[in-house]
């Protein structure tokens, strides 16, 4: 069920059996010669919308734009501050759980959001808290990395080995050739790839990863491998998410 699919009155209705809600949040950064700008929302995108099929949860419209400074060197990258990211988190949650959801599973497509969603529940829970929203002490919020999912670590380990590398890789670019094969982009790939620089600054990344690659094969891809890891993703992500939205 897709939230802004829906009307308010179907919302309410939802809300008098459930009161969990998904979130898929990705980045519009670059990922590599060959991979979208949208990578990263796409996968959580069309990931939350498997999972919300299997588990008959709402699914809200996606963040498309996460937190991804270090690649604004590149032209197309759009980010949020760290700063902003959490605002909108918390803003976001803060207008659903004046109705009523208490739960927000966020299906996440993008490393670089990890730590500020962590940090944006943090504040969001105070915000709540301050605000003196009914329920609000029963308002949890969960972050689920469709790429850290057992299951499809295993799978690119086999597919791909240490080509899997950790950015521009092989399995989110393959996700997204499953889910738009007329946009595959093909283009010359140097073998020698780096990997393991710390990352910096915007400048400092471009320097270090000259073509946007982490030590990653994409050309290895294949809209077959994307069907497996969205497929093994959203039965575990589904899981995750029953066990998340499961009354204690």
């Amino acid at each position: 069920m897709l939230l802004h699919l829906s009307t308010w009155q179907e919302v309410e209705t939802y809300l008098q059996t459930s009161q969990g809600i998904i979130f898929p949040i990705g980045s519009t950064e670059q990922h590599g010669p060959t991979g979208l700008i949208g990578t990263d929302a796409i996968c959580a995108e069309v990931i939350s919308r498997g999972v919300g099929e299997a588990t008959q949860a709402m699914v809200a419209p996606t963040i498309n734009v996460g937190m991804a400074l270090h690649h604004t060197a590149f032209p197309g990258t759009i980010s949020l501050r760290p700063s902003t990211l959490i605002q909108v988190v918390r803003d976001y949650v803060t207008c659903l759980a004046k109705v009523g959801f208490t739960k927000f599973y966020f299906i996440n497509g993008h490393g670089g959001n990890i730590a500020t969603l962590k940090a944006a529940f943090s504040e969001t829970y105070t915000h709540l808290e301050d605000l003196q929203i009914p329920n609000s002490q029963k308002v949890q919020c969960q972050v689920a990395n469709w790429f850290m999912c057992s299951s499809v670590y295993q799978l690119a380990k086999e597919l791909y080995g240490d080509e899997e590398g950790s950015h521009a890789t092989p399995s989110e670019v393959a996700v997204t050739q499953y889910v738009y094969p007329e946009a595959i982009k093909q283009a010359p790939l140097s073998p020698e790839v780096p990997r393991g620089h710390k990352i910096y600054g915007a400048a400092d990344f471009r320097h270090r990863y000259p073509d946007g690659r982490m030590g990653s094969n994409p050309a290895l891809a294949t809209p077959e491998h994307g069907k497996r890891f969205y497929d093994l993703a959203v039965e575990e992500l589904s899981k995750g998410y029953l066990d998340f939205v499961k009354p204690e």
